[in-house]
Parts: structure tokens; sequence; C-alpha cells
């Protein structure tokens, strides 16, 4: 069993139980190359919380670009944030916005290396 918190110390709250789920049976080689990759491709929720206070004074959308969310980011460029309420409620909510796109990211990254780890396969569960 992996220890979450020596792999990824930065991980907090909800994201921190829900990898903490994810890693509990892997070992510390699948736990270490798990955790490498995780990190590269996750987002931070203080970055999200940034982007949308620019777009909130600038360009709309740009987190919603950062987050994959091409569609949205497009629509809040047009809309000014669809008239500042779709940016209000992003900063409201740019906590679970995070921990939506670090959730897919994980399962990717989980996809990824278990192409690498084989005898991983679909051990862990949701």
């Amino acid at each position: 069993m992996a220890n979450v918190l020596r792999h990824l110390p930065e991980l907090e709250g909800m994201e921190l139980g829900y990898i903490q789920g994810l890693m509990k049976s892997m070992d510390e080689d699948q736990a270490s190359l798990f955790a490498q990759v995780y990190r590269a491709r996750r987002k931070d929720a203080q970055m999200i919380l940034i982007l949308t206070l620019i777009g909130f004074f600038g360009f709309a959308g740009l987190h919603r670009f950062i987050l994959g969310q091409i569609g949205l980011g497009i629509l809040y460029i047009l809309t000014v944030g669809l008239c500042f309420i779709g940016t209000i409620v992003d900063l409201v909510n740019y906590k679970s916005l995070a921990y939506e796109y670090n959730v897919k990211m994980a399962h990717e990254t989980l996809a990824m290396i278990s192409n690498h780890f084989p005898n991983m396969g679909s051990t862990t569960t949701i």
C-alpha cells in the first residue's frame, strides 16, 4: 500500500481522499510513476481561482480553456463570461472545477500507467 502523502504531499481535501483510494492497491513503483504523471497533469485550485479572477476583470473564459472546456471558453469570451454571471458562479465553485478536472486526469493517468504495469489491471476501485 502506497502512502499518498509521501508521493503527493500537495494534495488536500476531497482530492487527497480520492487519490488515496486510487493508490491503495499500488506498490511503491506504481505509486511513484502515478504521482509523477498525475502531478504534471493536475491543475491547482488556486491557479483556477486566479485565472477566473483575471476573467472577471479582463479576459473572460481563460480558466475554461485551461480546464479543457474549449466550447465554454469560447462562449465566455463571446458573452463576457455570460454577462459576468457565469464568471461569478465559477469564482464561487473554483475548487469543484479543479477537483472535477483532477479526477478526470487521475483516471487518464491510471489508464496510462496500467499499460506500463499490466499486473495492475483493474484492481483499483472508483
